[in-house]
């Protein structure tokens, strides 16, 4: 699959503001994803993502860490930051930015080390794409974690985007469909999983986590922290 994301992460890195990224998604228009939101300081942040950062602890996994900028205010409050991308354009990005340790990946494949804390903002979960890589995930998550370790991810219920009426469906209807679209090059479309928090409690629990929710704010996005039973 190209690197679209990245690309577009790093045109903007390198100073090239007039070209966006584009999102397509199988239930509306298309949406202009901003690239300076990867890039944000700590004051720039939003209070669930200063949350997130600030229940950090010992050695971290950022997952999904994009241009680096979770990684590196955790760098900076003394914390020991692995950050994790699957785009190598991205780990560039993060290493020119002064990110310490950045490494180029797949999650599920990764087995490199154990930590303390698993991190993935900007609802970084969805790279799961459906409840049964969630599951997946969960099951891989324990095996990078340091005994007394937790897993911190924000995530939203997206039932507004039907006006309240779901629809039945075979599949989850958080389970969404999108497409980058960069310079007039498009990758594949991938699936991208939003997950209630009531879901999730359901989806953890049977997979052997406890579900704590750290933070709620009033558009339907959450902070979870979810600890290990075993």
């Amino acid at each position: 699959m190209k690197d679209i994301f990245g690309q577009a992460l790093f045109g903007y890195f390198k100073g090239d503001g007039k070209h966006k990224l584009w999102i397509n998604n199988t239930y509306g228009a298309k949406e202009e994803m901003p690239l300076d939101v990867y890039f944000r300081t700590e004051d720039e942040m939003p209070d669930l993502e200063l949350i997130a950062i600030n229940k950090c602890r010992g050695k971290v996994l950022d997952i999904g860490a994009g241009a680096g900028s979770h990684a590196l205010i955790l760098q900076g409050k003394g914390l020991d930051v692995t950050a994790l991308d699957i785009s190598d354009l991205a780990v560039t990005i993060m290493l020119q930015r002064g990110v310490k340790l950045a490494v180029a990946a797949d999650v599920f494949t990764y087995q490199r080390d154990k930590y303390d804390t698993l991190l993935l903002m900007m609802n970084g979960i969805g790279l799961c794409g459906t409840i049964q890589q969630l599951r997946l995930f969960l099951q891989h998550a324990k095996t990078l974690l340091n005994k007394g370790g937790q897993l911190i991810f924000d995530s939203s219920d997206i039932a507004y985007l039907y006006d309240g009426d779901v629809p039945v469906r075979d599949d989850y209807y958080g389970e969404l469909s999108y497409q980058y679209v960069y310079k007039g090059q498009k990758n594949n479309w991938f699936k991208w999983l939003y997950i209630d928090a009531e879901k999730l409690k359901t989806i953890a629990t049977e997979e052997g986590w406890v579900v704590e929710v750290l933070y709620e704010d009033d558009m339907d996005q959450y902070l979870a922290r979810l600890i290990p039973l075993n």
